[in-house]
């Protein structure tokens, strides 16, 4: 039912209660009826169940595979070593989705505890799960709103929506019914929301709705529906795990036959193959891609960017679409003067302050009395820190009245209030009395620039509201020359010209009394007014905003805007911080209503190219969410709001408000903002984009080393050779390569062009940009020289040839891990030392194997012997070649005579 569309009377009617509310008896049929007006969640898998379910992952189950094989075969190290990985990796699974289930638990804190209901005639507390349908709620400032309401009264009611709705100002309420069907939330002004704050003032309402058929339930409910999807890095890495096992088997299955074949020991062939699997299995993938993504979420968190789910710090590498909330985001979630005129001069606030504001009271006096008028007609106050309370707009105009010289306490001692008449959103105005002191009267010197208009008066009213209701109770302005009559096509023109750059406009008006009058009703008091001038007023974009925004589009990601506010007030914030240009305001922009008009076809069709959408409700945010990743984008929401929980969830990566977001928020969500500031977004992206890298690194790395490994096996047979390498040795080269030199390239720093080239495709493969075909060569090209230099030494009768040949594959590996530091650039340009975790890594695995060979008790533990200098030196020549060959095919891409 429409509730906003009928009137009060009607309302109790149908929901069969009284101004005085229900009895105690009707009350708890209706508590049997509906249920507690609490928020239900679904039922929820036990944490025992999250840990398991942490082992169903294809890549998990082939490790767990081959930590069973090591220990049949003898390697306890191995098996300890990927249990280890495995259950770390779980622990880390379980955590992150223990803490994503806490985001009901969030919503449920913002239901009020208790309630002031009208039973029977009288007043009574009682929890809030107990509010029914048909009750009659009392609500007062500071309040929180138990369920939804249709209001019956108000009384300067204003409630703080902006964690429902987005509005970033209190919302006046009243009474009278609304005509329109489908207006949004934020404009529904005679309803009252579960979970949102009074604000100001004081009202009642009959509850329409409790629990889960509340807008904040609708939201609940939602946000238990949405299942989280994957990252781009779990996908890719899932189907990669996938294949490279039953490439693995399939290579070892051959390996293993053709061994029988030419008449090797079935056991040993059978060791050997175990052997290979254990070996190109990448057991530290998982270890290194989380150590990654912690190195990247501990760097982050110092730059303002807490990460509650790991994996969501590669995805920011992914992001194509960034949908941000305005306020709070792209705004300073402050209301601040922007523009001021008086004495038909347009003055911006960047003019006023220190010396600027000196000059423009010479030229322009009457800018003094409007200062005066907005620390005077003001309720906002500073608390015991400083901070300034109060209503959003007061402290706003409190706040330039102070910073160029109108404090107003300083003020009231020279023009003390003596009377009010409170402001009322039927009349929109405010209006205070202040008695002129003697001393206030000769510092003001009005009777010099108002051309007599205060008349040695003893008091002074001003009152400030909305132009057009001022207009209609003035007779005058203040001109240069004193008062004169209004020219209203000109006030009408300023008026649009400020509304047209999103600002809210006040007009400020004064009049003269020689004493109070008696008759203190706004009907006697508000006519006769001079207008002083107009302020305008708006949560003005952050200084950071529009370059973040600017460095997004050169990254080739689209900024888009979503807001429950104005469609005027996001389109000139949107324009300001360059997310949209003038031109496109009609073609890129959209209401809430317009959306829903749509159908899903015609909404598709258009997406991509909206970059603002206002007056949206929670589950639009959602729908454009959705339709966004229907297209193949990846998305990012930002939020702070009840609203924005949903569609946090369903993101690719959300991103929650730090300081103003709301619990719920930052529960369903993959990143916090600390400083609520949209630049720190871009910050995060390229380090996003840096971890993906060092994690291709790695994984291109990994698979030219691996596959060095197999092709030496394979095709030493074939070529009439013994098998080249004991499984202690292949075990060996595994440690050494898939230890400290991987782990390395996880702190590499980022590539020169992180941001200057445009998102990866979210589909793309993780082999793409040549990786496949890097490690099929690079790994062809180390089988050669390791085979070569098994030829030779057999053909020499060099009885030490297993061992030259356990080297030279050993240290092909480290030089691979020196060159592929970088896609492009040269070892030399970037530097040995840039990444002194690699230099070191590469050195004490050098050592290591150095150990293997020279230390006289580890030969019989790795079938190895001592080679001569010259023997050594042959090893070291042949390993470099590798290094050469991948530096010199980045010149060849560096020249661009090689594309992948």
């Amino acid at each position: 039912m429409h509730w906003h569309q009928k009137k009060a009377n009607e309302i109790i009617e149908v929901m069969n209660s009284s101004v005085n509310g229900l009895s105690s008896e009707e009350a708890q049929k209706r508590l049997a009826e509906y249920g507690p007006n609490e928020l239900r969640e679904k039922k929820k898998k036990t944490p025992f169940m999250m840990f398991l379910d942490q082992f169903r992952d294809f890549m998990i189950l082939v490790l767990i595979a081959a930590a069973v094989i090591s220990g049949i075969i003898g390697e306890p190290s191995d098996t300890i070593a990927i249990a280890v990985i495995v259950i770390l990796n779980a622990v880390i699974g379980f955590i992150q989705e223990y803490r994503a289930e806490k985001a009901m638990a969030a919503l449920k804190r913002m239901s009020a505890p208790t309630a002031t209901v009208t039973r029977g005639g009288s007043h009574a507390g009682i929890p809030a799960s107990e509010i029914v349908p048909g009750d009659i709620v009392l609500l007062d400032a500071g309040s929180f709103v138990p369920a939804d309401m249709r209001l019956v009264e108000t009384a300067q009611l204003r409630v703080e929506e902006a964690a429902l709705t987005g509005e970033s100002v209190p919302v006046d309420k009243h009474t009278g019914a609304l005509q329109d069907e489908t207006i949004p939330l934020g404009d529904r002004k005679n309803m009252a929301y579960k979970g949102t704050m009074v604000a100001y003032g004081r009202g009642s309402g009959i509850v329409v709705a409790t629990g889960m058929d509340t807008e904040l339930g609708r939201i609940a409910k939602m946000l238990q529906e949405e299942e989280e999807v994957k990252t781009p890095l779990q996908k890719r890495l899932a189907r990669f795990g996938r294949r490279l096992a039953l490439a693995v088997l399939a290579i070892c299955a051959v390996v293993f036959s053709i061994g029988v074949f030419r008449g090797e020991l079935p056991i040993v062939m059978f060791l050997t193959a175990i052997s290979l699997a254990v070996a190109a299995i990448p057991e530290a993938l998982p270890a290194v891609v989380t150590i990654s993504l912690a190195i990247g979420a501990r760097k982050m968190v110092k730059q303002n960017a807490l990460i509650r789910k790991l994996p969501a710090v590669e995805t920011l590498g992914s992001v194509t679409y960034i949908c941000s909330d305005k306020t709070g985001t792209l705004t300073q979630n402050r209301m601040s003067v922007e523009e001021m005129y008086v004495n038909g001069e347009l003055i911006a606030h960047g003019k006023l302050g220190n010396r600027g504001v000196e000059k423009l009271l010479i030229s322009n006096p009457h800018l003094s009395t409007l200062l005066n008028s907005l620390a005077l007609n003001n309720d906002a106050k500073p608390d015991r820190d400083g901070n300034i309370i109060g209503d959003p707009t007061d402290v706003a105009l409190f706040s330039v009245a102070r910073e160029n010289g109108f404090d107003k306490s300083s003020r009231e001692e020279l023009f003390p209030r003596v009377e009010e008449i409170p402001f009322d959103s039927e009349r929109k105005c405010m209006t205070t009395f202040h008695k002129i002191q003697d001393a206030g009267y000769r510092i003001q010197d009005w009777e010099n620039y108002a051309s007599g208009i205060m008349n040695h008066a003893s008091f002074i009213s001003f009152t400030k509201g909305a132009i057009e209701v001022l207009l209609d109770k003035a007779d005058g302005i203040l001109k240069s020359g004193g008062t004169v009559k209004i020219d209203r096509e000109e006030i009408h023109r300023v008026n649009e010209r400020m509304a047209a750059d999103g600002l809210r406009v006040l007009g400020i008006a004064m009049r003269g009394w020689n004493e109070l009058p008696s008759d203190m009703s706004h009907e006697n008091v508000e006519r006769g007014l001079i207008i002083i001038g107009l302020v305008g007023i708006m949560d003005p974009p952050r200084e950071e905003a529009k370059e973040a925004v600017s460095m997004c589009k050169k990254a080739g990601i689209m900024p888009v805007m979503i807001t429950g506010d104005h469609p005027i007030t996001a389109w000139a914030i949107a324009r300001r911080i360059g997310i949209i240009e003038e031109d496109d305001v009609h073609f890129n922009t959209i209401t809430g209503r317009e959306l829903e008009k749509l159908s899903l076809k015609e909404f598709e069709e258009r997406v991509e190219n909206i970059q603002v959408y206002a007056r949206v409700a929670p589950e639009q945010k959602l729908k454009i969410v959705k339709a966004l990743q229907d297209k193949g984008q990846f998305i990012a929401m930002t939020g702070d709001g009840v609203n924005d929980a949903p569609a946090l969830k369903r993101a690719d990566i959300g991103i929650a408000m730090g300081i103003t977001g709301t619990d719920v928020a930052k529960e369903a969500s993959h990143m916090i903002l600390l400083d609520d500031n949209f630049a720190t977004i871009v910050r995060a992206v390229r380090e996003g984009r840096k971890i993906y890298d060092n994690i291709r690194k790695f994984v291109k790395y990994l698979l030219s080393t691996n596959s060095g490994e197999i092709w030496t096996l394979f095709l030493a047979p074939l070529i009439g050779l013994p098998i080249p390498l004991l499984p202690i040795h292949i075990l060996w080269i595994n440690l050494m390569t898939d230890g400290l030199p991987a782990l390395a390239l996880s702190v590499e720093p980022a590539e020169t062009d992180v941001m200057k080239r445009p998102p990866r495709n979210p589909k793309e493969s993780i082999f793409a940009g040549g990786l496949g075909f890097f490690a099929i060569w690079v790994g062809l090209l180390m089988a050669a020289l390791t085979l070569s230099v098994q030829a030779w030494s057999i053909k020499t009768g060099n009885a030490h040839w297993q061992t030259m040949v356990f080297t030279v594959l050993c240290l092909t590996q480290l030089g691979n891990a020196l060159a592929v530091r970088s896609e492009k650039e040269s070892l030399f340009k970037i530097g040995i030392f840039s990444n002194k975790a690699m230099l070191g890594a590469v050195m004490l695995s050098f050592a290591l194997q150095m150990a293997a060979i020279y230390v006289p008790f580890l030969n019989p533990i790795f079938k190895t012997d001592p080679l001569s200098f010259n023997e050594l030196m042959i090893t070291i020549g042949v390993s470099s070649v590798i290094f050469f060959a991948v530096e010199l095919e980045k010149f060849f891409r560096r020249k661009q005579w090689l594309k992948y």
